[in-house]
C-alpha cells in the first residue's frame, strides 16, 4: 500500500528536463504504487480545460490516463497556478479531482493534504488575489475570452508575479506556523504533506500534546523528487541532477 506524491511541477513546453523527468517518473516509480497524488501546480499555468487540444497538454494527461489505466489511482489537487483544472481535464487524464485542503489514508495512516499556499497567511497581498482567482465571478470572466486573450493575460500575470516575488521578505512566502498547527487541529491528524513553498523536508512539531510531522515536497525546477508513504512511513526522494 505505497501512496506518492509529488506537487510543483509547472510542466510547460519550453522546460523540456522537467517534462521527461516527469514522464520517466510516471513510467517507473509510479507504476508502484496504489495511488499518485498530484498536489498543485502539475502545469506552469492552466487557462482553461478548452485547452486540452494543444498538443502538449493532451500528451500530458495521456501519460497520466495511461499510468491510471495500470492500475494506480491518480488524484490531483488545484495550485496557484493551475486552478482552473475541471472535470474534463480529469476525465482525460483518469484522475480524480481533490478539494484543499483532503484526509486521505495513504501508507497506512491518515494525512492532511493540501497544496501548500492557504498556509502562507503573512503573505497578505497573495492571499488577497487568491481571493479574486478562486471567485465564480472572476473565473467566469476570464474563461469567456479566447483562448488566445487569456495565455497572453496568464503569462503576463506570471511575469509580474516573479517580479513581485523578487522584492517581498522571503519569510513571508513561507508557512505561517499558528497556521499550519491550526490545520492539524481543525481535522485531527499527525501528518501533513503540501507543496508550494519550494522548501523540500520534514519539519517536527507538537500540536495539543501531540507529536506531528510536516512534510514538504520538493519542486521541478530542479532535479524534482516525490514523498512515498508506506506502512506509516514516510520517505522523501529527490532525483540527481
Amino acid at each position: 500500500m505505497r501512496s506518492l506524491f509529488v506537487s510543483d511541477l509547472h510542466l510547460t513546453e519550453t522546460r523540456p528536463q522537467a517534462n521527461e523527468a516527469f514522464f520517466s517518473f510516471l513510467e517507473g516509480a509510479a507504476r508502484e504504487a496504489e495511488a499518485l497524488y498530484v498536489l498543485g501546480d502539475l502545469f506552469e499555468y492552466w487557462i482553461g480545460d478548452d485547452d486540452l487540444a494543444d498538443p502538449f497538454n493532451a500528451i500530458v494527461a495521456g501519460a497520466l490516463k495511461d499510468l491510471s489505466g495500470s492500475g494506480v489511482q491518480v488524484f490531483v489537487m488545484h495550485g496557484n497556478r493551475d486552478f482552473l483544472l475541471g472535470r474534463d481535464f480529469c476525465r482525460a487524464a483518469g484522475a480524480t479531482l481533490l478539494e484543499d485542503p483532503a484526509v486521505a489514508t495513504a501508507g497506512g495512516e491518515p494525512a492532511l493534504l493540501m497544496h501548500g499556499d492557504t498556509l502562507c497567511t503573512d503573505d497578505v497581498d497573495y492571499q488577497a488575489w487568491r481571493r479574486t482567482a478562486r471567485s465564480a465571478e472572476w473565473q467566469r470572466g476570464f474563461l469567456g475570452k479566447p483562448l488566445g486573450e487569456r495565455r497572453r493575460e496568464i503569462l503576463a500575470l506570471r511575469d509580474k508575479s516573479r517580479e513581485v516575488i523578487q522584492a517581498k521578505p522571503a519569510e513571508i512566502m513561507d508557512v505561517n506556523g499558528a497556521a499550519v498547527e491550526e490545520a492539524l487541529r481543525r481535522h485531527g491528524v499527525r501528518r501533513l504533506v503540501h507543496g508550494h513553498t519550494h522548501r523540500p523536508g520534514r519539519h517536527a512539531l507538537r500540536v495539543d500534546g501531540r507529536d506531528c510531522e510536516r512534510w514538504v515536497l520538493p519542486d521541478w525546477y530542479g532535479p524534482g523528487g516525490y514523498l512515498a508513504l508506506a506502512g506509516g512511513r514516510a520517505r522523501l526522494t529527490r532525483f540527481s541532477r
